[in-house]
């Protein structure tokens, strides 16, 4: 469903994305995990087709650039990006006219019940709090129905509820067919819901492994994420290579 293939990204002399390469099937939930400044945002940035870049990316075959692949895609960014002058309910309606949705009133309601944003409805962007703006982000990126979700950073300044929901959410997408990804540095937000991971440092991709592949392996994701990402001497020096 989603496919990126030798994907390069610099800015300037530095290499934010090294010749990338993955790909995700229908169906599954992708955890994209590394250090900060490990490149995550800049590919999913590339993804989405808000960056130029060096290589190729498709969403369901399609060139991500093009209207096909922009109606299968959808994207909740780390740092909600809201209208001061639209309400919580006028967000909703610009989303569904931006998509030409002409039945997402229920789905709308049912969000805003989920994230507890009912009452929310006439405040103004800029009068939530950064929580409730995150609630928002989510329930923007989730109104479309996308078959294809980016998430970055998506659990930072969520309560306990709200990542309970959104948790609920990926797994009913999952069971939909729907493929995700799940960009993150804070392990323990993810670490049971993931099929695949793939692990970023300095631009690269360290692993990409199933949870099968990892559980047959006898370890566990934290205990791979700080092999690949923290390992000393010959080992530290093998990934630089």
């Amino acid at each position: 469903m989603l496919s990126v293939s030798h994907v390069t990204k610099k800015y300037g002399k530095v290499v934010a994305c090294d010749d990338l390469s993955f790909t995700l099937d229908p169906g599954s939930v992708t955890v994209l995990l590394g250090p900060n400044g490990a490149g995550k945002s800049t590919i999913m940035k590339s993804v989405i087709g808000f960056l130029r870049y060096e290589g190729e990316i498709t969403v369901g075959g399609y060139p991500n650039k093009t209207t096909d692949a922009r109606r299968l895609l959808g994207y909740i960014p780390e740092m909600p990006s809201l209208y001061p002058n639209l309400t919580v309910s006028e967000h909703m309606e610009f989303i569904a006219r931006a998509y030409k949705l002409t039945d997402y009133k229920e789905r709308k309601e049912e969000l805003f019940r989920r994230f507890e944003l009912t009452d929310k409805q006439k405040k103004f962007g800029d009068e939530l709090s950064k929580g409730m703006q995150q609630k928002l982000n989510i329930c923007l990126g989730l109104l479309p129905e996308p078959q294809v979700v980016l998430l970055d950073e998506p659990m930072i300044g969520l309560d306990p509820h709200a990542i309970k929901e959104l948790k609920l959410i990926l797994e009913e997408m999952r069971a939909q067919g729907r493929t995700m990804l799940v960009s993150t540095h804070i392990i323990d937000s993810v670490d049971m819901l993931w099929d695949r991971t793939i692990i970023m440092d300095h631009g690269s991709i360290r692993a990409n492994v199933t949870r099968d592949e990892l559980d047959s392996a006898g370890k566990t994701l934290e205990e791979l994420f700080f092999e690949v990402t923290e390992g000393t001497g010959d080992n530290r020096e093998a990934q630089e290579k």
